[in-house]
């Protein structure tokens, strides 16, 4: 089955990523934190011959040199999310967040061994949220959104998956910390 890894990412701009973590630590070293992981992100898992990898790209027309990048266009995040999940060929899909230090080869490769039996695979965060989502392209649909989903809080992970209506139960791979704030930086340097 084909494999596609979509990198969720915003064009690295000075006061436009990473705003949560701008708040605690200033926009430069937010704009310096999301460069560096996203360059290491595309260095580790970017390349793998294992899957196609692209980037669903904010804002729209911003291409990644290098990398092939298909818009996120309009509208709240889980709706920006199904969409790109909606556009990759039949398969498995895995989409990504960009601000997840830890995240290597190893861990996309779980998730899509993971869809070889369920219909969607979710990576919890430690914040109750999730760094991964990834779902089987085939005949069925894909999902239209992630209906109503509390985002950027404890309960995302929960919500996403109480709206989740598949046949087969979703599975979950690795817990992961993603980087929204100045305790989850500090938290991210001292592990790594």
């Amino acid at each position: 089955m084909r494999r596609t890894l979509l990198v969720f990412a915003r064009k690295p701009q000075l006061g436009r990523v990473k705003r949560r973590l701008a708040r605690d630590v200033g926009p430069v070293e937010a704009l310096r934190f999301y460069r560096t992981v996203l360059a290491r992100l595309l260095r580790r898992v970017g390349r793998d011959p294992r899957w196609d990898t692209m980037i669903a790209a904010t804002p729209d027309g911003w291409r990644p040199r290098g990398w092939q990048a298909r818009p996120q266009g309009a509208g709240d995040l889980g709706q920006r999310m199904a969409r790109a999940l909606a556009s990759c060929p039949p398969g498995l899909a895995v989409l990504v967040g960009a601000d997840i230090p830890a995240l290597g080869r190893r861990h996309v490769a779980h998730a899509f061994q993971a869809l070889r039996t369920a219909d969607r695979v979710f990576g919890p965060a430690e914040d109750g949220g999730f760094w991964l989502v990834g779902i089987r392209r085939d005949s069925r649909p894909a999902p239209r959104d992630f209906g109503a989903v509390r985002w950027s809080g404890p309960h995302a992970l929960a919500d996403a998956l109480a709206g989740y209506a598949g046949d087969r139960p979703a599975a979950l791979v690795d817990r992961l910390a993603d980087v929204d704030d100045g305790p989850a930086l500090c938290r991210s340097r001292r592990k790594g």
